[in-house]
């Protein structure tokens, strides 16, 4: 696969995130946020499972007992970004959330330098500072005073960043990406229920009535996007990815305008177009800089 498609596939990933979104907002009214947390990535486990029961035929060496420990390492880091998301929306607005969250594009380049010790292509610091800045913009350049749920948000960010930087540095060399995505979604999963199960209380007519969203998030959310994420990171950079990845408040944006008439007004649209330019930043400038060198 080619670093474009990669980055295609990442795009995709984000779109699905964006109006993820809507579905996380509307579900709190039925369900408390870790029944929500592990019902939907116990959904995504079962997506993924027959997967990776094919990829397990397809590949001759066992799952090694190395790779099992590093997929749960993931699996935990995926728990600790979307319970806290999930926990801060309880106190924070998705605009709030969607922007915090989003700060991830920054950490990830700065954990690459200190896990990695390997500096990123120049062009992903501008880019990554560009992101973040039309990721403020998206949300109206206003953010209220600092609450519980947004302090849960900005912890959000450096699990999703983890995540990514951990995908970014297993996925490319395992051939089990399959595998991957089960088991951090089995993990995900059992964290969700287990703390659920002690901590809110729960009815079957709940899981009725957020059935829509749980469906959603749970089948595309996380099932088929995570997916995509593992492999489009098969192909591209952590810090790269992480640029394509943040254009889900983009989409989140644009979903909450058609499915819950949100409008935005021309702050927002700049916010869009830097974020847009920060991708094409991303895609062209190391291509154009490989060419000059050759």
């Amino acid at each position: 696969m080619s670093r474009l498609q990669a980055n295609l596939i990442l795009v995709l990933t984000a779109a699905i995130w964006g109006a993820g979104f809507v579905a996380q907002d509307s579900a709190m009214a039925h369900l408390g946020a870790l029944w929500f947390v592990g019902l939907r990535f116990l959904l995504a486990f079962f997506v993924a499972l027959p997967l990776a029961i094919r990829e397990h035929r397809q590949v001759a060496a066992p799952l090694a007992r190395k790779e099992l420990i590093t997929f749960a390492l993931i699996g935990m880091a995926l728990f600790g970004g979307a319970s806290t998301q999930q926990l801060g929306l309880l106190t924070t607005s998705v605009t709030n959330s969607s922007f915090l969250t989003g700060l991830y594009v920054i950490i990830v380049p700065i954990m690459s330098v200190i896990v990695l010790r390997k500096l990123p292509h120049w062009i992903v610091w501008p880019a990554a500072l560009l992101a973040t800045t039309g990721i403020y913009y998206l949300s109206g350049g206003d953010l209220a005073q600092l609450t519980i749920g947004d302090l849960l948000t900005i912890v959000c960010a450096l699990f999703w960043a983890t995540q990514v930087l951990l995908v970014g540095i297993f996925a490319p060399g395992s051939e089990r990406p399959m595998a991957l995505s089960a088991i951090q979604f089995l993990v995900c999963a059992l964290g969700g229920l287990t703390l659920a199960a002690f901590l809110e209380p729960i009815a079957f007519s709940d899981i009725v009535d957020a059935a829509p969203e749980l469906l959603y998030a749970g089948l595309f959310s996380s099932g088929v996007a995570f997916i995509l994420q593992v492999i489009g990171q098969r192909w591209t950079t952590a810090p790269q990815a992480a640029i394509f990845l943040s254009s889900e408040s983009l989409f989140g944006a644009l979903f909450g305008a058609i499915l819950l008439g949100e409008r935005m007004g021309w702050v927002g649209y700049i916010g869009c177009a830097l974020i847009f330019i920060a991708m094409l930043l991303v895609e062209l400038v190391p291509e154009f800089t490989k060419k000059q060198r050759a």
